[in-house]
């Protein structure tokens, strides 16, 4: 079992949902349970599934919480660009979001790469 505390990936992943939270408190009240709501799931599942990863037996259940955390990260990238869309965000925050999201996932890309290279 590993302390996810202490790999690079989960503390840029939880910087990214820290910085998207409070960016989202300025959406509109009928977004709460509509796309802020799922934003915040897909940015807080990325960090997450990290930490139940580093807390499984293994490599291979490793690997399989990163390929899950890849698509959040995929997940919130997608959501992001719809809400600059809806001009619910500003271009300067969505494009520090987008390539937040764009570093965390290339991160969690290689580090897959790393613990499970044959799952």
């Amino acid at each position: 079992m590993q302390d996810f505390r202490k790999l690079e990936v989960w503390a840029k992943a939880h910087a990214l949902a820290v910085d998207l939270y409070r960016t989202t408190r300025t959406f509109p009240a009928e977004e709460k349970f509509g796309l802020t709501s799922q934003m915040r799931r897909a940015a807080v599942s990325i960090s997450s599934n990290i930490a139940e990863g580093c807390g499984r037996g293994g490599a291979a259940d490793m690997g399989r919480f990163l390929q899950i955390s890849i698509g959040s990260a995929c997940e919130l990238e997608c959501q992001l660009l719809l809400a600059a869309d809806l001009d619910l965000l500003g271009a300067a925050d969505a494009e520090r979001l987008i390539k937040g999201v764009n570093r965390v996932r290339r991160m969690l890309i290689a580090l897959r790469s790393k613990v499970a290279p044959c799952s």
